[in-house]
Order: C-alpha cells, then structure tokens, then sequence
C-alpha cells in the first residue's frame, strides 16, 4: 500500500501541524528539524511561528534505494543561527516510521545539550508500527504505507535530465 501526496497536499499538512502545535499552549523557542525530511516542515515552522531553526542531520536509510534502515548515524554538531541552543525546543521531522530516529534524536538531546528544559516532537505522519509516539501528528496511519513525497521526483533526476523536464 501506499499513499501519493501532491504539494498542495503537503503544504496544508504542514499548516495543520502549526494549527495542532499553536493549539496546544506549548511555548517553544527553538526549532530543530531532523534533515533531510523535517528541512522543508522546519523551514515552514520558523517561518509561521518567528523562531530560530537548527538543523541536525541523521541517516539510516541506506539500501534498496533507501527503503532498508541501516546503522543510525545523528550527526555530531548542528546548524543553527544563534550561539545558543533554544531551552524549549519542537523536534521537528515529517513522519515517525519506525520511531527509532526521532526517537534517538529525542533521547540524544538533553544529553547533549543539558540547559534544554522542554522538548516535544512534532510530525505530519505518525504510522501505527512506529517505537515512538510524536506530541503532534497530523494524520495517524493504522498500517505502514509507503509515502510518495511530493519533492521524491528530485530523487532519481540527475542535472543532466533537467533540460528534458523543463522543455516538457
């Protein structure tokens, strides 16, 4: 099974998202979004909610054409705009499949960053065999759908097949 979204699609999904997360009273002063699949979701939440926005990158999925979760890997330093690391923080990505990448990530900052005094999680998708369960979703998937991300056309095109697309 799977599920095809459009952009138009996606971009209501991430404006639920700020709706369920405004909704809920939790006053946050950092973003940090989990790339590559939160950067889109996080760029969008700093924007709406006028917060800072770091970005940490994890990889896991490696084989099969990145369907396989291999090792986790969370990169040992992030990119941020300020000095200093925000104390509430939203934990930012676009689904919790397994649950073992937020979920590592969620365990892996206060000890990484002591000072911080609140982190939530917030996803679009949250899938029913997942380890962890996200503060915010939007859509809760009883089964394990693969989802067709509207930017995955950008996966499999190489500079050179740029030109074809763009001439139609």
């Amino acid at each position: 099974m799977s599920l095809k979204v459009s952009w138009d699609e996606y971009n209501t999904l991430i404006e639920r998202l700020a709706l369920n997360v405004h909704e809920s009273g939790f006053d946050f002063n950092q973003i940090i979004c989990i790339a590559r699949g939160g950067l889109r979701v996080g760029d969008v939440l700093s924007r709406i909610f006028e917060q800072p926005l770091a970005i940490l990158s994890t990889h896991s999925y490696t084989a099969e054409g990145g369907t396989l979760r291999g090792e986790l890997v969370i990169a040992e330093h992030m990119t941020m705009t300020k000095p200093r690391l925000g104390d509430r923080v939203l934990l930012v990505d676009d689904m919790v499949d397994s649950g073992h990448t937020l979920e590592a990530v969620h365990r892996e900052l206060p000890q990484r960053f002591p000072h911080i005094t609140a982190l939530k999680t917030a996803v679009l998708w949250w899938k029913a065999c997942s380890v962890f369960r996200p503060d915010y979703y939007v859509e809760y998937l009883p089964d394990n759908p693969w989802i067709h991300q509207p930017f995955e056309v950008y996966d499999n095109l190489q500079p050179g097949g740029l030109k074809a697309r763009l001439s139609g």
